[in-house]
């Protein structure tokens, strides 16, 4: 069980003590919504220094209402109490289960299923991946059976997944259901640009983790979106034109900085903000 996993009355105990009015958020309207209904969240490991309760405190108060949950802030193990209680936590923070991952499939089935079953008990239709070639048989039967998409995750150079046509050739022939998580960082990284990457791979973007690198190679570090070599106004221009889906992923990544990271993620939540004004 994770260190980041607390029984539910400890849980409980922190949120009384902090107040639950905290998290009675003002409802906005469509045309006060900064994001102008994409959703926008964040991928949790961004949050990894923090413990769970904390975490969901921290994107509450940045005004995102979506998360990608990694692993260690909500496991697969998660008993009924556990997730009973963090669906309370997220529901008075306004904030939806949007995705979680990344996970490593491979050719077990059952494996594989087990995570399927997770994703449901979650009430999530998204799970970023990294599946080995030989899982896609299996993920093929998972997606139609839980109607629950596959966002395949490229990482860096060198990786399974390193390249915009990497992507598109796993992709390709397989269940509708099964696409792609565009991490604009990582195509940086191996020299590819994640505005051509939402472009080609088109209707099969389920989700986006977007964080921006320093440098073209695969030794950089992440940066305020918009200060290394990301297209921030460009990527959401792609989004537009291959009309992501409402129900998609859009996470915002920062893993620099793991100690204290929320005033870089606020300049980037800003960032965002700007560049999908000037688009929608």
């Amino acid at each position: 069980m994770s260190q980041f996993l607390m029984h539910r009355r400890q849980l409980l105990a922190t949120a009384a003590a902090a107040g639950v009015s905290m998290f009675d958020l003002p409802s906005l309207s469509a045309a006060e919504d900064p994001y102008k209904g994409l959703p926008i969240g964040i991928q949790s490991y961004s949050l990894r220094g923090f413990n769970l309760l904390e975490a969901i405190r921290h994107i509450e108060g940045m005004g995102l209402h979506y998360v990608e949950f990694y692993p260690n802030h909500v496991p697969k193990e998660i008993d009924a109490e556990g997730l009973s209680n963090l669906q309370d936590l997220l529901k008075k923070a306004k904030i939806k289960i949007a995705a979680h991952g990344v996970w490593s499939f491979n050719n077990n089935h059952e494996f594989n299923k087990s995570i399927f079953a997770f994703a449901k008990r979650l009430g999530i239709k998204c799970l970023t991946a990294n599946p080995t070639p030989d899982s896609f048989e299996s993920l093929d039967k998972l997606v139609a059976e839980y109607k629950i998409r596959i966002a395949i995750h490229n990482h860096g150079p060198d990786a399974l997944y390193d390249k915009i046509d990497s992507v598109v050739d796993a992709v390709k022939d397989h269940h509708p259901l099964i696409g792609a998580c565009v991490d604009t960082g990582h195509f940086i990284r191996s020299k590819e640009d994640p505005v051509e990457a939402v472009m080609k791979l088109n209707k099969r973007v389920f989700a986006l983790h977007i964080k921006d690198e320093a440098k073209m190679e695969k030794v950089s570090h992440n940066t305020i979106i918009g200060e290394g070599h990301l297209d921030v106004v460009g990527i959401f221009k792609a989004l537009k034109k291959v009309k992501f889906p409402a129900d998609g992923s859009i996470s915002l990544e920062y893993e620099a900085n793991p100690e204290n990271p929320i005033d870089d993620i606020k300049q980037c939540i800003e960032v965002a903000k700007d560049a999908i004004a000037k688009v929608y």
